[in-house]
């Protein structure tokens, strides 16, 4: 997986380590008003390999075992997230989650224990596109960009973690339409406000829309309104139908936000 979406190392701010679980479990169970019933595990995101939740899931179970035998109820396990997706055409398939099931079943399914899973990627990741609009096309020093209206506000992943979307025009081009790389950026005064280098496009032009795929997770709810650009609106869409489920808010809607105190 990523670094930047990497949980389960030692260096990571995440969770405790299993070496003092014992111990902390011990503390808990002493303290009023907590009930100890549960073990809670993640170990990342985007991972397309199953070896690493078997191995993971392996020392869940030893855990739960020897916290059983410490005197403690464990009756939950929560497994987290992380089971990746394709993010382009070109990767070979992800497991299924049959074959992730199988897994918890094989690791854990003997221990009784209710089990709960965080597969938030998997759903909505391949769900969601982000549409927008070519405003420019700038034939640069050694290199063309394409400038779209959405920027790195809009979609953070490829800023902060160098992610990968595949983008393509909503219109398709006509078969055996001639290639060129572009740089593929926003408007927002940042170098750092780019999607794509020297990505392989067909012809475009000022005003065609860009699609870009697998944008239904960590896309909206990453957004914000950095420079003053308003969120972008989200559309749900069902078949012929859509409605706007969540509105572009307007400037004074941004602006009413904020509030001056009488002593300024």
């Amino acid at each position: 997986t990523q670094a930047k979406i990497a949980t389960g190392r030692s260096e990571d701010k995440f969770g405790i380590p299993i070496a003092r679980a014992r111990d902390v479990y011990a503390l808990a169970a002493s303290l009023p008003g907590l009930e100890v019933i549960g073990i809670d595990v993640h170990i990342g995101s985007q991972l397309t390999d199953l070896e690493p939740f078997e191995i993971a899931y392996n020392k869940v179970a030893e855990l739960t075992q020897q916290l059983r035998a410490d005197g403690h109820r464990i009756s939950r396990l929560d497994l987290g997230g992380g089971l990746g997706i394709p993010y382009e055409r070109s990767n070979s398939a992800p497991p299924l989650p049959i074959e992730y099931g199988d897994v918890i079943k094989r690791t854990v399914g003997h221990l009784g224990c209710e089990i709960e899973i965080e597969p938030g990627r998997l759903i909505s990741g391949n769900a969601g596109l982000l549409v927008a609009s070519t405003i420019y096309v700038k034939n640069g020093e050694g290199r063309d960009f394409l400038i779209l209206d959405a920027a790195m506000n809009d979609l953070i992943r490829p800023a902060m973690y160098g992610a990968w979307h595949d983008i393509v025009p909503v219109v398709e081009p006509t078969p055996g339409a001639e290639q060129a790389p572009y740089d593929i950026v926003g408007p927002v005064c940042e170098s750092g406000d780019t999607f794509a280098r020297q990505r392989n496009m067909p012809p475009v032009k000022e005003g065609d829309l860009i699609a870009f795929r697998s944008a239904g997770a960590y896309g909206a709810v990453m957004s914000s309104e950095y420079n003053t650009r308003p969120l972008i609106p989200e559309v749900l869409v069902k078949g012929d139908q859509f409605a706007v489920i969540r509105a572009r808010p307007s400037f004074d809607d941004i602006i009413n936000r904020d509030t001056v105190p009488e002593w300024v």
